[in-house]
Order: structure tokens, then C-alpha cells, then sequence
């Protein structure tokens, strides 16, 4: 890597804290296709309605942040088998579920708006995943140009998160201007904080890990579906816990950025 010059990691790792506020794959099993009154009416699973083609992806409901129910189920279900991380297939469209449509929508090219309608649902029935540089071992790439964090491990696909990284924009902290960037390059995670939330000049971090001086992978309550942050790749609270949990946040951990 170029020589840059060095920040300290309270320079520019913090984004926003607590209080503050979006290929082919492995093909799905066949099963019997629902009648157009059970997609219609949401009865019964969603990933049934996404094998029969589009006809019944344009008849299946349309979903967004607040919709209940069994397609919801469904469709966290048919999420999931793609590896999109929205935890638990409660039946209930959260902030996870929409973090996760955010991420297959930027994989897919479509209009990142959260709302699952027929493109989206054939995004889901075509298998659509991202390419991946990370073929062996185990390591998180950050794909600036999609937004998007895949982790891989034992060479293969296990997450596909949603993520926000610098914005480009000009800001002054420390005495001087700076420009909200997230460098490329390959690098390894060497610094953890596990405690919750990690205070800095510009908010806070949660549960961060630092991979290059000042920049980190961590969980925060804003997530937008374009790059805003102040350089650090931001993700949910929910999946920085979850990547806590299964280990994936550890000194020497592998973090491609490009």
C-alpha cells in the first residue's frame, strides 16, 4: 500500500452514536406452486410463490419495514438460503429484514428503497449473490462500489450484509479538515473493542474493530443504503452482535477492502 498519512483512530473512526436513527446461487428446492389466492392473501410460504417464475411474483404481496405475517416469513427464509443476515424468521419485516433487502437489492442493480416487490422478489427466485475475491481461509470484503460486506469462511459464503462507508465529504475535526474516506486495500483486523459502545470526537462505535489505524467494521444505528459515514464500514447493531457471537471479530482477521 501507498503511503498515507496517519490518523489516530479517534481521528476518524466514529460515525453516529446511540441515539441516532436502509450472480447465481444455489438453486431452490421445487415444491408444489401456491394457488394465486394464497400468495394474495400471504398463507403459506413465499419461497413457494418465488420457484414458479414471475407471474406469481408479480401476484405475491408487496413487503416493507412494518408488513407481518407469513410471507414475511417467507421471504426471511428464502433471505437466509441466500446468505442475506436478517436474524431470526420471525414473520415480522424489522430493521434486520430491511437491512437484508437493502444488501440483495444492491447485489441485484435495483432501486435501494427496502420495498419488496417483483423485481426483488425475482432477485430472490434467480439466486442473486454477489462475485467474491475471498475464495479460501476466512475474511470479510468490503465491496465499496455496492456497499455491501461479505463474510466467507472455509472459502465459502456465509454472510451478506448491508453496509455504509465514507462519504467523500469534507468535515473539521482535530484542528483541520479532512475527507470522510474508507482506503482499499488488505488488511487485518488488530485492535477489538467488545464493551458496547465506544465513545470518539465525532459519536460513537459499537463494538468496533479496527483493521487499518483509525478505520473499523461496527455497529451503528444508522445504516444507510449510500456511503455516509466518516470512513468506517457501519453495520447493524443486531449483525455486529451476531459476528461477535461466531467469533468473526478477532485480532488477525482478514478485511479486503476494494
Amino acid at each position: 500500500m501507498s503511503a498515507r498519512t496517519t490518523h489516530r483512530p479517534e481521528d476518524l473512526h466514529a460515525d453516529h452514536g446511540p441515539g441516532d436513527p436502509e450472480g447465481g446461487g444455489r438453486p431452490l428446492l421445487p415444491i408444489a406452486a401456491p394457488s394465486r389466492r394464497t400468495l394474495l392473501l400471504g398463507v403459506g410460504t413465499l419461497g413457494a410463490g418465488l420457484t414458479i417464475g414471475m407471474g406469481s411474483a408479480s401476484a405475491a404481496p408487496l413487503l416493507r419495514k412494518g408488513s407481518r405475517g407469513s410471507a414475511v416469513t417467507g421471504l426471511q427464509r428464502d433471505l437466509a438460503r441466500l446468505e442475506y443476515w436478517c436474524g431470526a424468521a420471525d414473520g415480522s419485516f424489522g430493521h434486520l429484514t430491511q437491512q437484508a433487502v437493502f444488501a440483495l437489492q444492491k447485489v441485484a442493480g435495483l432501486s435501494r428503497d427496502g420495498v419488496v416487490g417483483p423485481k426483488t422478489y425475482r432477485a430472490l427466485a434467480n439466486g442473486a449473490r454477489p462475485s467474491r475475491r475471498i475464495t479460501s481461509g476466512v475474511g470479510f470484503e468490503v465491496d465499496l462500489g455496492k456497499q455491501i460486506i461479505i463474510a466467507t469462511t472455509g472459502g465459502k459464503l456465509s454472510y451478506i450484509l448491508n453496509t455504509s462507508t465514507g462519504s467523500g465529504k469534507r468535515y473539521y475535526s482535530g484542528g483541520r479538515w479532512k475527507t470522510a474516506t474508507t482506503p482499499r486495500g488488505d488488511f487485518s483486523m488488530y485492535s477489538l473493542y467488545s464493551r458496547g459502545w465506544q465513545s470518539g470526537p465525532l459519536g460513537s462505535l459499537y463494538r468496533p474493530g479496527y483493521y487499518d489505524r483509525g478505520w473499523a467494521i461496527h455497529g451503528s444505528n444508522s445504516i444507510p443504503t449510500y456511503p455516509a459515514s466518516h470512513g468506517c464500514c457501519r453495520i447493524s447493531v443486531g449483525a455486529t452482535d451476531m459476528l461477535w457471537t461466531r467469533s468473526w471479530f478477532k485480532k488477525g482477521r482478514r478485511v479486503l477492502v476494494y
